[in-house]
């Protein structure tokens, strides 16, 4: 402290003592000086990290080379349109547009806290008129009019602020890091807007296929009500059989029914992701489901660098560390250094000339002598706000491992699930051929075979209900390692 003491003592003197260039030069030896800072050294919070997921057992460790590292992680899915609607998403989404703005808003305060480090000029052209009266209150107008005088003034001015204890730069680096979270956070947004886009047309794609399933089973329920009708015609089948079968087509064609306004749900969905209007678009059925993707899953410690809001915590915490520097800077005296000249006149038409020049030059220090204890509260608060970006990047970082953890037990139950469902699909199936048969054959009643083919088709819907789980697993775990995204080259090329 007494050291930076001494150095503004001999940067005053030089400038009290010189003239001119002279004062420019020892300006500029103050500002070469002056590079504390009062900041405590920054060191990203420590993270205890286990060194591997618990549920990653059977899973392909992410590298570089993988498809997920190059961003575009839905092609993982192998859909040209489902591309495409990502492409369009990336383009037109309203509320990634209204975080690309927040973070060019984030970009001009850090150009702004820039320019705060070098000097301003500043041009003042004006002319004043004033009065002065010259005689008694009993006095003519003409008088008091004497008194009147114009003045015309242009001036050149050039103000500098040394940033002697670092606030200025720490201010900046606050903006920079503030910048730099405000990209995380877009990044974020858009991963997020991608995902629930994803999810959607999966989910939409897996109605398709359930509608296609059921328009299958109602045409062979359409059949089976028919050949009843006509068994009890020629008096072969009561009217019961007539009565089930009538009863299992209308329920299966009121599930179909209610697989539209679903659909529509999803499609209007996908619609506002893409900054459309519902009415405006329209999503034509498909006859295949996107495969289920294998996933790869990077190591607990790179989750820190792959997922953006990890990235956005982390930089706050950049920031609010700056912004203690701030906060501490406001204990010392700021010093300025200005350059004004000009011409002054009470006449327009010898205005600018030689004998009507004025100039003045000079450093200020300013200090707070008392303050009631307001630097002291600053201090403490931007304390307090790093301790709580601390705990909320750690947070953060707890929140990615339970997410990445769930998904990936989530996915291998699924998986599980989905052998033993498979499983009883195909006894399922067995089981109706059987029964059939048997009807037929006239060995059993219509009811059993009502109750085979509910049992079947709930088996159908179930294999395809659970591969839609998959699907949505399977995008919010890749959403949950990052989407692709990394903070050491985004942030880098930001």
């Amino acid at each position: 402290m007494n050291f930076a003491h001494t150095r503004i003592h001999r940067a005053l003197r030089l400038l009290t003592q010189g003239r001119g260039s002279r004062l420019v030069s020892a300006g500029l030896c103050v500002a070469m000086l002056s590079a504390c800072t009062l900041s405590p050294d920054y060191h990203r919070p420590e993270i205890s990290t286990p060194p591997q997921f618990k549920q990653a057992e059977g899973w392909t460790q992410a590298n570089p080379s993988d498809a997920v590292a190059r961003g575009a992680w839905w092609e993982l899915y192998g859909d040209k349109q489902l591309d495409a609607l990502v492409e369009e998403l990336n383009r037109s989404n309203q509320t990634v547009a209204q975080y690309e703005a927040q973070y060019r808003q984030a970009q001009a305060l850090v150009r702004s806290s820039r320019a705060a480090l070098f000097p301003s000029l500043n041009l003042t052209v004006g002319k004043n008129r004033s009065a002065q009266g010259t005689g008694s209150s009993s006095s003519s107008l003409s008088n008091n009019s004497s008194g009147i005088r114009d003045t015309y003034n242009a001036q050149l001015g050039v103000s500098w602020e040394i940033d002697l204890w670092g606030k200025l730069r720490e201010a900046m680096n606050a903006n920079e890091a503030s910048a730099e979270a405000s990209f995380a956070d877009m990044a974020a947004i858009r991963l997020s807007q991608q995902s629930e886009l994803v999810q959607n047309y999966l989910q939409l794609r897996v109605i398709d296929a359930q509608k296609r399933l059921l328009e299958a089973t109602v045409a062979a329920y359409e059949r089976s009500l028919k050949m009843n009708e006509n068994q009890y015609r020629a008096g072969v089948a009561g009217p019961d059989a007539v009565a089930q079968a009538r009863t299992q087509l209308k329920s299966t064609q009121a599930d179909l029914i209610d697989l539209a306004w679903q659909r529509a749900q999803y499609e209007n969905a996908i619609a506002v992701l893409m900054g459309k209007a519902p009415a405006d678009f329209a999503l034509a059925a498909s006859g295949d489901i996107p495969a289920l993707p294998q996933v790869p899953v990077s190591l607990p410690s790179q989750l820190l660098e792959r997922r953006p809001d990890i990235a956005s915590a982390e930089r706050k915490v950049m920031a609010a560390n700056a912004n203690i520097g701030v906060s501490r800077a406001a204990y010392f005296p700021d010093l300025s250094l200005s350059m004004n000249g000009g011409y002054s006149s009470s006449s327009f038409n010898n205005w600018i000339e030689l004998p009507n020049r004025y100039w003045s030059v000079g450093p200020q220090l300013a200090l707070t002598l008392f303050d009631a204890g307001k630097r002291s509260a600053e201090v403490d608060r931007s304390v307090a706000v790093y301790d709580q970006t601390v705990a909320q990047y750690r947070q953060a970082v707890l929140d990615g491992f339970k997410e990445v953890e769930n998904y990936l037990v989530q996915l291998k139950v699924y998986g599980d699930e989905a052998v033993v469902r498979q499983e009883a699909l195909e006894a399922a199936r067995e089981s109706l051929r059987l029964t059939e048969n048997q009807y037929k054959a006239g060995l059993i009643g219509y009811l059993d075979v009502v109750n085979v083919q509910t049992t079947a088709l709930s088996s159908e819907r179930s294999v395809l209900t659970l591969l839609q789980g998959r699907l949505v697993a399977s995008v919010q775990l890749i959403a949950a390692l990052g989407g692709g995204w990394d903070a050491r080259t985004q942030l880098a090329e930001q």
